[in-house]
C-alpha cells in the first residue's frame, strides 16, 4: 500500500510533481495547476501545524467504516468532493505566485511529514477524524495522487 513513509512510494510521487507545468489540462474539477500546488501546500502545511486554515470548525466526522475504505482501500478518492474553503485557493486558501515556489513547498512538506515525529502533527482531519501518524502518511499520498490524477499525472 503506497504512503509517503515508503521512500519508493513518495519518489514516485515527487517525478509525477515534478512533471506538473503551468499548462498542464486537467481532467476534472475547477483549479489550475497552480492552485492545485498551492492547495496541497496548504494541506501539508495544516498537517504539520504550520498553518492554521481560516474558517469554522470541522463538521461531525466520515463513519469510520468509511475513513478506512477511503483510506486503506485502492478505490481512488472521489471526484468532485468540494474543497473547503481555508485550503481552497478561489477562496481562504493561499493564492498562486511563483510556480516553482508552490511546487517547492508542496516537496518540502511532503518530504517534512514522511519523517515527522507523531506529536509533531494535526491529531484531527477535518473529515477523517482522528488522525494517526501512519494515516496521514496514507492520506498525503492518496490526496497527491488524487489531484495529480486531475491532472494527467
Amino acid at each position: 500500500m503506497p504512503t509517503i513513509s515508503n521512500a519508493r512510494s513518495l519518489d514516485q510521487l515527487l517525478q509525477r510533481l515534478g512533471r506538473l507545468t503551468p499548462a498542464t489540462d486537467r481532467r476534472w474539477g475547477t483549479m489550475s495547476p497552480a492552485e492545485m500546488l498551492c492547495h496541497l501546500g496548504d494541506a501539508g502545511d495544516g498537517v504539520l501545524g504550520r498553518r492554521k486554515p481560516p474558517g469554522g470548525a470541522p463538521g461531525k466526522p466520515l463513519p469510520l467504516p468509511a475513513k478506512l475504505l477511503l483510506l486503506y482501500s485502492p478505490i481512488p478518492f472521489p471526484k468532485g468532493v468540494e474543497t473547503r474553503p481555508g485550503v481552497n485557493p478561489k477562496k481562504e486558501g493561499t493564492r498562486p505566485g511563483d510556480f516553482e515556489q508552490d511546487r517547492a513547498r508542496v516537496v518540502a512538506g511532503l518530504r517534512a511529514l514522511a519523517v515527522a515525529p507523531a506529536d509533531a502533527v494535526s491529531q484531527t482531519h477535518f473529515r477523517f477524524g482522528k488522525m494517526s501518524l501512519g494515516a496521514w502518511h496514507r492520506w498525503a499520498f492518496k490526496h497527491v495522487d488524487h489531484h495529480l490524477r486531475q491532472f494527467g499525472l
